[in-house]
């Protein structure tokens, strides 16, 4: 495999290459140039965020105060964990019990306030998510163009990533992909620790494949899940009290069964917006109809993605990515609840993706940064209209979840259609997975 080689001589008098053509310079070549401009533009976009975040209370952000879920909601959770116990019998403590260490990893910075500690590891944890796409962006046959999306795309979303626990999450998602062709096991640690902290980070692992990748993977999975489990319940009492919350969730107004009730309401539906359950959602007469079709849409959407497990014969480097962000898009889609954080763990698989040259989703990765950035109008710039169901609220609404539809469907199918490239059986096998000449990788095939 051929590796990137600076030149001996200073970059103002180039070698002459063996075919006649100037070797690039040091500040042209991907470890060059390219890596410093990516830390460039995180230091300036996060300044940024961190400033949106200071200000919160500006008319033109809504006067959302963003920032209350860490100050308030999150600082009394840590409380009640620091008592060595989850919180029981609340309504807003929906999250598996991973979440649990997440909220408590603030007291590691004894000397900052809980909002300051909580903003600084959320930082800290997007860097280690920049460095990690960056380091896969320099290896051979591979494109920084991950990391510059998820460098640019996040600011999208103005200040809400820092006050969420999602970048954390994405996090241990973004790290079970990238070292699937490094560690199976470690890959397989990686996505149960995220599912335990808020589950989806588990469909990282839809797209493993076939064979000693799958068993390796999946199998480590499980015996972090449960060894994760096993501590905390030692450590913490009401462990899976989590779980008497979840069934009474409603639609929430941001959802797709959300939007076709916003626009009932205009045809004279008597529902209303409420807030239950840590969001606005809509009560009144057929939602819990509405909430029976979405969990009927998930279910066929899980359907799908195994029809396509069973029936795929080949695999590209690229496929575990595809899969894991068309997985994570389908059960985004079809959820009761599509808040705009979500937009955050999007991001991460499609910058994933966007690592290696091979992948089928650019075009969904361009519908999704579309909708990221209509759901910054939508929360918190004009989030009380899309409450009252204005006219302009649930236009925004429809273009936001159009394109999410829109991207939802096009994944699968390009997922699908994705033709007998590369197979990729093992970590080993990326070794063997050198680029040809022309730029498509040689090819191999799995046992099947």
């Amino acid at each position: 495999m051929s590796t990137l080689k600076s030149p001996r001589k200073s970059p103002r008098h180039p070698k002459s290459a063996p075919d006649g053509q100037s070797r690039p310079d040091r500040g042209d070549s991907p470890r060059g140039r390219r890596p410093w401009a990516v830390a460039a533009a995180w230091l300036a976009t996060r300044a940024l965020m961190v400033w949106l975040l200071a200000h919160d209370h500006l008319a033109l952000l809504g006067r959302s105060g963003v920032s209350r879920e860490v100050r308030h909601l999150y600082f009394g959770w840590y409380g009640v964990l620091r008592q060595g116990t989850f919180p029981a019998g609340d309504h807003l403590w929906q999250y598996p019990p991973g979440a649990g260490p997440v909220l408590l990893a603030p007291a590691l910075l004894p000397a900052l306030t809980y909002f300051t500690a909580f903003v600084t590891l959320t930082l800290a944890t997007d860097a280690v998510i920049t460095w990690a796409l960056t380091r896969a962006g320099l290896r051979p046959g591979r494109s920084l163009r991950g990391a510059a999306l998820w460098v640019l795309a996040l600011p999208l979303l103005l200040h809400l990533p820092l006050a969420r626990y999602d970048v954390q999450v994405t996090a241990l998602a973004v790290l079970s992909l990238l070292t699937l062709t490094r560690s199976t096991r470690a890959c397989g640690a990686f996505a149960a620790l995220g599912a335990l902290v808020k589950v989806w980070p588990a469909l990282a692992l839809i797209g493993t494949p076939r064979g000693r990748t799958t068993r390796e993977a999946w199998t480590s999975a499980a015996l972090a899940a449960v060894a994760l489990l096993a501590l905390l319940a030692a450590l913490f009492r009401n462990s899976f009290d989590f779980l008497r919350q979840q069934g009474g969730r409603g639609v929430q107004i941001e959802s797709l069964g959300g939007t076709v009730l916003g626009l009932a309401r205009h045809a004279g539906w008597p529902g209303r917006a409420r807030y239950r359950y840590g969001a606005m959602e809509f009560v009144g007469p057929y939602v819990a109809e509405v909430a029976a079709v979405s969990l009927a849409l998930t279910v066929a959407a899980f359907g799908l993605l195994l029809l396509w497990r069973v029936r795929a014969r080949h695999w590209t480097t690229a496929t575990p990515y595809d899969a894991a962000l068309a997985a994570v898009l389908l059960f985004t889609v079809t959820s009761r609840v599509i808040s705009p954080q979500y937009m955050v763990w999007l991001l991460g698989l499609s910058a994933v993706c966007l690592t290696s040259r091979h992948t089928t989703q650019r075009p969904v990765v361009a519908l999704l940064v579309a909708a990221t950035a209509v759901s910054s109008v939508i929360y918190p710039a004009l989030y009380g209209e899309v409450v009252h169901s204005s006219w302009t609220g649930c236009a925004l609404m429809v273009v936001r979840n159009g394109l999410l539809v829109t991207a939802a469907g096009l994944s699968l199918v390009r997922l699908w259609r994705q033709g007998p490239v590369a197979a990729l059986p093992d970590p080993a096998a990326s070794d063997r997975l050198a680029p040809a000449a022309g730029g498509t990788p040689v090819p191999f095939r799995t046992g099947h």
